[in-house]
């Protein structure tokens, strides 16, 4: 077979022909022969890579292997994290091979998010605290880590067998939007708008009363409407953007407009014609299959379009649980992989990949976008402002185009409108795109 490597191991396991397909096929574009024939693999002359604890002559490359990938069920392994001059940090050492750990098991860790499945402590919101994270703890987040241990590989594979045919990936750029509450006085119905005076004459909040009868009555835009400047940014950047919108039944960690409400289907469908949408699937809904299965169904009926994206509200990722619950709703892409309130490279990877499920031990056809940039965290975290957010973000966009990833960012439609605290904001997004394009 051409472009092909044969690699030995003493036996079969989906964990190994999981990692062998985001590596070879996906990453390099080659093809890989599995064998546990000691003979055919002793004799073969082509590329031939041996993860076993075998000896064998003539072998060109070796990895000894970590027990992980030949295990089932989740054990909490003894991570160790070692510096290294090539591969920066790793674990899974060995001292025996050219490649100095199971590049193929740490390389599992992270894609499957082993260490979410061990017992944490969690965050306000039962989330993963990104300080749990092996990549927090040792100074990883803010790369890529996986995609520099493969491009190191890569280079030791060609340097053995440099009739290797490797795919060249092109750096691609997603802008997603996230749209947690439409407007902030439109079309919020009798109810609600008079609960925001009550409130506003409550805390003697006299600007805000202004604002909304200006808006209201039709003499000022609505200051969550950035949907206009958005669009005017995509076409004049030729940006792929994907707009994420909420519509789960109103409550306390869930505040957007009814999904029957007539003006906001017309929004969600003005935008679902100039750009890719998706469901941001409700707090509610992450403990209730039945109510993601609802408000999915909801932007389907409004747009007349399959929905096959999703990311959730809040960051909220609870493995397995979150995934197998958004294969059974028909969700084929999500862009959850990232923490909500901290940038850096969650899986430490930077190139769309499938879901592996731990659970059931099997590799899905749901396909994981991470993200690395989110502008709240920007603002909140770093304390960054409208002068100094791109300088803060760049790290993360040079360290995806470094490896010619897929960079996901985030930000939200109230952001990049008109309300005091996020003044500015819309000329950081022109400036982070541009910086991201040019």
């Amino acid at each position: 077979m051409k472009n092909s490597i044969l690699i030995y191991s003493d036996k079969p396991s989906p964990r190994l022909k999981y990692i062998l397909n985001i590596i070879f096929k996906d990453v390099y574009g080659i093809d890989y022969v599995l064998t546990q024939n000691k003979d055919e693999f002793e004799e073969a002359t082509s590329p031939k890579l041996n993860y076993s604890l075998q000896r064998f002559k003539n072998e060109s490359l070796k990895i000894a292997p970590a027990p992980i990938l030949f295990e089932y069920g989740v054990k909490d392994h003894l991570i160790e994290v070692n510096s290294h001059p090539t591969y920066f940090k790793l674990f899974f050492k060995n001292s025996a091979n050219e490649i100095p750990f199971d590049i193929l098991a740490a390389s599992f860790w992270l894609l499957a998010r082993y260490e979410e499945y061990l017992p944490f402590k969690p965050d306000e919101l039962n989330r993963f605290d990104v300080k749990n994270s092996i990549a927090f703890q040792y100074d990883l987040i803010g790369i890529p880590i996986v995609n520099l241990w493969l491009e190191e590989f890569k280079k030791l594979l060609l340097s053995k067998f440099p009739e290797l045919q490797f795919k060249k990936h092109q750096f691609r750029f997603v802008s997603t939007i996230d749209i947690d509450n439409a407007y902030k006085y439109k079309y919020k119905g009798l109810m609600r708008s008079i609960g925001g005076y009550v409130k506003n004459i409550a805390t003697r909040n006299f600007t805000e009363i202004k604002e909304r009868n200006a808006v209201l009555f039709n003499k000022k835009s609505d200051p969550f409407d950035s949907y206009g400047f958005l669009l005017k940014l995509k076409e004049k950047y030729k940006l792929k953007v994907l707009f994420f919108f909420l519509l789960g039944d109103y409550g306390v960690n869930d505040k957007n407009h009814p999904a029957n409400n007539k003006d906001f289907q017309t929004l969600i469908k003005h935008l679902a014609d100039y750009a890719d949408i998706g469901i941001h699937p409700s707090f509610k809904s992450n403990s209730n299959l039945n109510q993601l299965k609802i408000e999915t169904n909801r932007l389907a009926n409004i747009t007349h379009k399959e929905i096959v994206n999703s990311r959730q509200h809040f960051g909220i990722l609870t493995f397995p649980d979150s995934y197998q619950a958004l294969l059974q709703t028909g969700i084929t892409h999500d862009y959850s992989m990232g923490y909500g309130n901290y940038n850096g490279f969650r899986a430490g990877f930077c190139l769309p990949y499938n879901w592996y499920d731990l659970d059931s031990e099997i590799e899905t056809a749901l396909i994981v976008h991470p993200f690395c940039v989110i502008e709240t965290t920007l603002k909140y975290n770093n304390a960054a402002n409208s002068e100094t957010a791109v300088s803060f973000a760049k790290p993360f966009i040079d360290e995806v185009k470094k490896y010619n990833g897929e960079l996901v960012s985030i930000f939200h439609n109230d952001t990049l409108g008109e309300v005091p605290q996020w003044k500015g904001w819309q000329k950081v997004y022109e400036e982070f795109v541009k910086e991201v394009v040019e």
